[in-house]
């Protein structure tokens, strides 16, 4: 038999395919510190990735940003031992806007104070009917995407797993077609449809900057960062950059503004 080390970042199956004869294939990919690259599709009739400075009146970027590509995967396989890191967008179909308007509440209800949660009292009541308020709404219409990303064990994963494990669970549950919780474009109310993406068309061929971007937020005790990066969509495909800082001056350095 034949020895071949391969790196962690290849397909498992493809390297099976190609060298019939290795052995310690599995095992590679269960020791990794990464997966190989998986794939989703997703697509949908209405998204919504609201950029953050038109949050009020909602106006949706032209491509998913990878912190709602990280959702839709999540929806799909999400376990505390696993991290998604999403490395590309493939955008299948048109980039086409509709405006709509939607009722939504003007304010938030409020939460009680610790004082009336420990010894009760008066709660504050709120009645969405007499809160109601008309805002427009730019989406995208008629969307097709397909994600690639690739997992990463966290310090919560235990001596029972292994990236074999979740790459498996995952195939399984995009193929069964099963999820954690309804999928979803940007906003819950636009459901979004996985499957496998091997039957996927082409991307489109569409270059074009979209800018600053959101790239995911960062969750920390002192406080929520927003955190971005210089997106470009190149014939259809948007590469999400490892480090989004670094995005900046790759930027400067092409000649961007």
């Amino acid at each position: 038999m034949k020895l071949v080390t391969i790196e962690p970042t290849f397909a498992v199956r493809a390297m099976v395919d190609l060298y019939p004869g290795t052995v310690c294939l599995k095992e590679v990919a269960m020791t990794a510190s990464r997966s190989p690259t998986l794939a989703l599709r997703a697509r949908g009739p209405l998204a919504c990735f609201t950029r953050p400075e038109l949050k009020a009146e909602r106006m949706s970027y032209e491509v998913p940003t990878p912190s709602a590509a990280r959702g839709l995967l999540e929806a799909v396989l999400w376990k505390p031992a696993i991290r998604w890191h999403v490395r590309r967008i493939k955008v299948l179909r048109p980039i086409d806007f509709i405006a709509f308007r939607r009722n939504e509440v003007a304010t938030k209800a409020a939460r009680p104070s610790m004082a009336t949660v420990k010894h009760g009292g008066e709660v504050p009541r709120y009645f969405a009917d007499d809160d109601r308020t008309q805002r427009n709404t730019v989406a995208l219409r008629d969307v097709d995407y397909v994600i690639e990303a690739y997992l990463s064990l966290t310090e919560r994963a235990g001596p029972d797993d292994n990236m074999t494990k979740f790459v498996d669970m995952f195939e399984r549950r995009v193929r069964k077609g099963q999820h954690f919780h309804q999928p979803y474009f940007g906003c819950r109310e636009l459901v979004a449809e996985v499957l496998p993406a091997g039957d996927a068309p082409p991307p489109i061929d569409d270059s074009r900057d979209l800018g600053v971007m959101l790239w995911d937020v960062d969750y920390s005790p002192k406080g929520n960062r927003a955190i971005f990066f210089r997106a470009r969509l190149e014939h259809g495909v948007l590469e999400v950059p490892e480090d989004p800082v670094a995005s900046f001056a790759a930027a400067a350095e092409g000649g961007g503004s």
